[in-house]
């Protein structure tokens, strides 16, 4: 069996990565995922969160993903994420600040108030600062 497949990390804006890996760690809406070469062909839907790239030699990249689709086929694994950072540019003050100004929005709730989209955009933030933890806690 193969050690490594295919991976392809791409936003709407950019590719972020194309190349090969040993094993790709998303966070489905289903619960995490655990992909390695050879892995049941799988379409599933992306949480926002962190995506891990293990390489060969033992290293690994993180990139934050604020959902999207994951597809999966025996040698090549395709992340269409809506928006995709390398978690190296997350901006950690600006994700703190996003958190803090949708949790004010969420206790004043103005009579214009979209909760959906406070919702959407208070779970994108929290899950930017989880990557930026998780980058933090591999560094240290």
């Amino acid at each position: 069996m193969a050690k490594t497949m295919q991976c392809h990390v791409v936003s709407a804006e950019e590719s972020l990565y194309s190349g090969e890996v040993q094993m790709v760690i998303a966070a489905g809406d289903l619960g995490d995922l655990g992909i390695t070469p050879g892995h049941a062909p799988l379409i599933t839907t992306l949480k926002p969160g962190p995506v891990r790239l293990v390489f060969e030699d033992g290293s690994d990249e993180l990139f934050y993903v604020s959902g999207g689709f994951l597809e999966v086929v025996p040698t090549q694994v395709t992340l269409l994420a809506d928006t995709a950072e390398r978690a190296d540019n997350l901006d950690e003050s600006a994700a703190l600040q996003a958190q803090e100004e949708v949790k004010r929005l969420l206790a004043e709730q103005q009579a214009d108030f979209d909760y959906s989209r406070a919702a959407v955009e208070l779970a994108e933030a929290v899950a930017r600062i989880r990557v930026i933890e998780q980058l933090r806690k591999r560094r240290a």
